[in-house]
């Protein structure tokens, strides 16, 4: 899997902390120099009451806030506890990384239940990629909807892909088999290449699905890039789904499905997760 620049600032930056956390070697202080400042045997510290207790409008440190504190760019809501006591999961879109709460260690990969064989990092990829597509109107998707829906997937499908062409010449077998196709516009060369312009054309067109299917048969579209187009936000959705190819199927629970599959099959999949 390729790591994008945030997951690898992130390793990084746990291993400076954990550098840094190295101890050094000190030059000892003359003991009455050491206990300059300390205060006196009876007196308060600072920060607390005659009682010891905080001052009054301070509160408990956020544990989240402290760990992002150490990792450049990152935010506390980004981070959760996980089941493991120390082990903090920290998220970007649907991609996670986990850090110790010293901020000194961090890892990519998934994290297991062993006594269930239960996946804890896709489920929660899952959820996260629910929430992201619940979030992005339909009405920003190309779709082909068959006459009995029973099941709905989303693509993310670049126009000059040649198994997002394959995927899309089958789009009649799809729909007799019940799946409903919801198409995001990801040009895989990112803005300014020649499948960016292919996809705005495609939206801007009059007719979206015949303008799509015409072009992934390679015909040249005409339509003029409009404003206000979707491209660019299904484009940084797929992003943060961390998309390393295209076609990438999402189902309607969260799975990903990366690459081209038959019609069969993926029906055969979409009824046995049911």
């Amino acid at each position: 899997m390729v790591l994008k620049n945030w997951v690898l600032l992130v390793l990084l930056c746990a291993a400076v902390n954990a550098a840094s956390a190295q101890p050094s070697p000190q030059t000892p202080q003359p003991q009455a120099e050491q206990a300059r400042g300390q205060p006196q045997q009876g007196q308060p510290q600072q920060g607390q009451s005659q009682q010891g207790q905080p001052q009054q409008g301070q509160s408990a440190a956020d544990p989240r806030a402290e760990i992002a504190a150490r990792i450049p760019g990152a935010r506390a809501d980004e981070l959760r506890a996980t089941v493991v006591p120390g082990l903090w999961e920290l998220t970007r879109g649907a991609e996670i990384v986990y850090v110790t709460a010293d901020g000194k260690y961090a890892f990519t990969g998934d994290l297991y239940d062993l006594a269930s064989n239960h996946n804890l990092t896709e489920q929660h990829r899952r959820e996260l990629r629910i929430k992201a597509m619940n979030a992005f109107p339909e009405s920003d998707m190309v779709v082909f909807g068959p006459k009995e829906l029973k099941y709905t997937v989303t693509v993310f499908t670049d126009v000059d892909c040649p198994y997002c062409r394959k995927l899309h010449s089958q789009i009649g077998e799809y729909n007799r088999l019940g799946i409903r196709v919801r198409y995001l516009l990801y040009p895989r060369t990112g803005p300014n290449s020649v499948s960016w312009t292919k996809a705005e054309q495609v939206w801007c067109s009059t007719d979206r699905n015949a303008a799509l299917t015409r072009a992934k048969l390679g015909e040249a579209l005409q339509t003029k890039a409009c404003a206000n187009n979707p491209v660019a936000r299904s484009y940084a959705l797929g992003q943060d789904f961390a998309l390393e190819g295209t076609p990438a199927i999402v189902t309607a629970d969260g799975e990903m499905l990366p690459g081209y599959v038959p019609p069969e099959v993926l029906a055969k999949h979409l009824k046995d997760g049911k």
